[in-house]
C-alpha cells in the first residue's frame, strides 16, 4: 500500500485509473521532463539497471509500468539473449509513445505491449525469467500486491529489478533534495507540461514511498530472496534486486 494516505483530489496510489489518466495527459512531454528533472541522470540509472540482468540464453522479460519504454529499450540493446520482451502499462498514450520509439529503433517486432495494471497482470504463473520496473511501483494501488504479482509471474530462480526514487540519507542532501522536489519539480513540470498537479503528485508520491530498508523488507515478505538495494546519485534513486527461490 502507499505508506501515507493520498492527498485529497490527487491522482492517488489507490486509483489506477486516475494514475493512468494523469500519465495520459503528460505523455507528450514525459521523456523531456525526465531528462530535465533528473539532470540527465535517468538514462544512466536505467543503463545501470539493465546491466544487472543475467546473461542466460532465451530470456523472457516483462517490464511493468513500462511507460515510454526507456528501460525495456535499454535492456534489449544491452542484453542480446532476450528472446521475448513484454511491456505493460496502464496508460495507453504512454504505450503509444513507446510504440513510436520501437519503430524508430527497429525493435517493433521484438516487443509485445499490453495495457493493464501492474498489480493484476494477465500473465500466467512462472512466465518470465526476469521482471523489471522503473519509477512505477510507488504509483500502484498496492505495493505489496504488486510485489506478490511479480513473484507469481516469475519462474523459480528468476530475478526482479526495480528502479525507484528514494531520499538521500545524508541530512543536508535530503533537505536540499526535498526543497527541489517540493518547489522546483512542480514549477518545471508546470512550465513544460502545463500540468502542475501531475508534478506535485510526483513529489508527494516520492516522499510517501518506503525508505530502502522498508521496501527491502516488503520484498522479503513477498517471498523474494537475496534482496538488495543499491543507491544511485547519492540516494535520490535506488535499484532493488531480488530472486524467486528455485523450486
Amino acid at each position: 500500500m502507499c505508506k501515507d494516505p493520498p492527498v485529497e483530489g490527487s491522482a492517488s496510489c489507490g486509483a489506477p485509473s486516475r494514475v493512468g489518466e494523469m500519465f495520459d495527459r503528460i505523455s507528450p512531454t514525459y521523456d523531456l521532463l525526465n531528462r530535465l528533472l533528473s539532470l540527465g541522470r535517468d538514462r544512466a540509472w536505467r543503463r545501470r539497471t539493465a546491466e544487472l540482468l543475467g546473461q542466460g540464453k532465451g530470456l523472457r522479460v516483462a517490464d511493468l509500468a513500462t511507460g515510454t519504454g526507456d528501460l525495456l529499450i535499454a535492456l534489449l540493446q544491452r542484453c542480446p539473449p532476450i528472446a521475448e520482451a513484454v511491456g505493460l502499462d496502464v496508460s495507453e498514450r504512454m504505450l503509444g509513445v513507446f510504440r513510436r520509439k520501437l519503430h524508430r529503433n527497429g525493435l517493433a517486432d521484438r516487443v509485445k505491449l499490453v495495457q493493464a495494471d501492474a498489480s493484476a497482470t494477465p500473465f500466467p504463473e512462472r512466465a518470465f525469467d526476469a521482471v523489471t520496473m522503473a519509477f512505477g511501483i510507488r504509483n500502484t494501488s498496492d505495493v505489496g500486491a504488486t510485489l506478490g504479482e511479480i513473484h507469481r509471474i516469475l519462474k523459480p530462480g528468476g530475478i526482479v529489478l526495480i528502479l525507484e526514487f528514494s531520499l538521500p540519507k545524508n541530512r543536508a542532501l535530503r533537505w536540499c533534495h526535498l526543497k527541489y522536489l517540493r518547489l522546483g519539480v512542480p514549477f518545471i513540470g508546470a512550465v513544460v507540461s502545463g500540468d502542475r498537479h501531475a508534478y506535485r503528485y510526483l513529489d508527494e508520491s516520492i516522499e510517501a514511498f518506503y525508505p530502502p530498508s522498508d521496501f527491502c523488507a516488503l520484498m522479503r515478505e513477498a517471498g523474494f530472496a537475496e534482496v538488495s538495494a543499491a543507491p544511485l546519485s547519492w540516494g535520490v534513486a535506488s535499484i532493488y534486486r531480488g530472486m524467486k527461490q528455485p523450486a
